[in-house]
């Protein structure tokens, strides 16, 4: 393999360059343009029409600056006379008012779909999403503590952190929409990028208690070595399967592949570059007595 003697480990501080190039504009994207929030997150009225007749972005602005509400708004085309339309929230005899000067103002449409989230239901549900991101996090380390020892399950919280900051940042760079389906995407990559994970800490606690000879960073490299070529098609044959389903999927679905494609490429890039340094590192500042213990079970290649 052309990686056979490629040092994972001794790069760390390329890695960790390469994620803050995605994840300090991700941040200041995050306090200055925030997030594009759907209407799950926001709240308002999301509505697929389709006229008959062509029609532009401009004219549907213009029959919602009618309303007062052009500002607030957001106009997507979608396809031939097709418009993704999301309005605040509003009264239901206003979105009526709305969807009846449509028509009026632009000839004969279609209301091919619609939905409504009220204002309390939408924070209420923000709120649920954060919680459960925060369990599962939590979770996923007093888990990893108590199958490894807390060193692992701290390197792993870091993993799964940088992994939910880097979909962050890409979806709020490139203003992608955040909705329900985006929270489940993210709370799928916590769960199953962490197998690769796993995997290699399982492989580390090996090669210490079968006592191969090497320090914690050539122990560590050596154990990505053994799984880089699952992690490679684990997580290749998932991305080809996502790009399928955010290619020849609804619009719905292809937000979700879309995050789930970045979460896995930031899992596996993580789990072969991050983890495992992260681990070494705070087991050499946090855990005096485990590294003593490691450099005994691990002695310098002579």
């Amino acid at each position: 393999m052309i990686l056979k003697d490629f040092d994972f480990i001794g790069k760390k501080k390329i890695w960790i360059i390469v994620s803050l190039i995605i994840i300090i504009p991700g941040l200041f994207s995050m306090m200055f343009q925030g997030f594009n929030l759907g209407i799950d997150f926001a709240g308002g009225t999301k509505m697929l029409v389709e006229f008959n007749q062509e029609v532009s972005s401009e004219e549907v602005r213009g029959v919602l600056d009618e309303h007062g509400i052009a500002g607030s708004s957001t106009i997507q085309a979608t396809g031939e006379n097709m418009f993704i339309i999301r309005i605040p929230v509003l009264p239901e005899e206003e979105i009526i008012q709305v969807i009846n000067s449509l028509r009026a103002g632009l000839g004969a449409m279609e209301l091919v779909d619609r939905d409504t989230v009220g204002s309390v239901v939408s924070v209420e549900l923000q709120r649920s999403a954060i919680i459960a991101l925060t369990i599962a996090m939590l979770l996923i380390t007093v888990y990893l503590a108590f199958r490894f020892d807390l060193s692992f399950g701290l390197a792993t919280l870091v993993g799964i952190v940088h992994n939910v900051l880097i979909t962050l940042s890409i979806f709020s760079i490139l203003q992608i929409e955040i909705n329900i389906a985006f929270a489940a995407a993210i709370l799928t990559v916590v769960g199953y990028t962490i197998n690769d994970t796993i995997v290699i800490f399982d492989r580390i606690r090996e090669n210490i208690g079968f006592k191969e000879k090497g320090t914690l960073e050539q122990l560590a490299n050596k154990s990505v070595h053994q799984t880089l070529t699952r992690t490679i098609y684990t997580s290749g044959t998932s991305i080809v399967v996502l790009m399928a389903l955010m290619v020849f999927g609804s619009e719905a679905t292809r937000y979700f592949a879309f995050a789930m494609i970045v979460g896995f490429m930031s899992g596996a890039y993580s789990s072969t570059c991050l983890v495992s340094p992260a681990w070494i590192e705070i087991k050499r500042r946090f855990f005096a007595d485990d590294k003593r213990k490691a450099k005994k079970a691990t002695p310098e290649s002579a």
